[in-house]
């Protein structure tokens, strides 16, 4: 089956299988940020936008991108190092496998709620799992970027 999509901005039509997981299909493209690791829905390592909506793209198939937009990491890359650093300062980045996936979530949080309490970050945030740190770091590191963000707004 033919789909049309548009991947960090860049349209491509392309032949697929009808089972082809969107995982496989954004790092066949070159999108190696997208990672792989529980492929049962559960860690968020494989988190992408689908028209700038979060979605675990292991268990999305690529059939179903079709006529969509798809942001990778590589597609939001400043946005992403802009946080990074907050998440570096914070003691948050330790082995960074699941940075990809949890920054993703980050934006999209950003761009979708405003204002968010501690809450609010704790459950938008619940489904990225980090084998390496307790959570407290990176939540540090999403309170002190977003009061960074709002302040730049004001």
């Amino acid at each position: 089956m033919k789909i049309h999509v548009w991947l960090n901005e860049r349209e491509i039509t392309r032949e697929i299988a009808a089972d082809l997981p969107l995982l496989e299909f954004v790092r066949s493209e070159g999108c190696y940020s997208v990672k792989r690791g529980c492929e049962s829905s559960n860690c968020g390592l494989c988190t992408v936008w689908i028209d700038h909506k979060p979605v675990l793209s292991c268990s999305v198939l690529a059939a179903r991108a079709d006529g969509t937009h798809i942001t990778t990491l590589e597609g939001v890359e400043e946005r992403a190092r802009e946080f990074g650093t907050y998440l570096a300062k914070q003691g948050g980045e330790q082995c960074g496998f699941c940075n990809p996936g949890f920054i993703m979530n980050v934006l999209a949080m950003e761009d979708e709620l405003e204002n968010p309490t501690e809450e609010d970050m704790k459950e938008y945030l619940a489904g990225n799992l980090c084998r390496c740190s307790g959570y407290e770091s990176q939540l540090r590191a999403v309170k002190e970027y977003l009061k960074f963000k709002m302040e730049g707004k004001a």
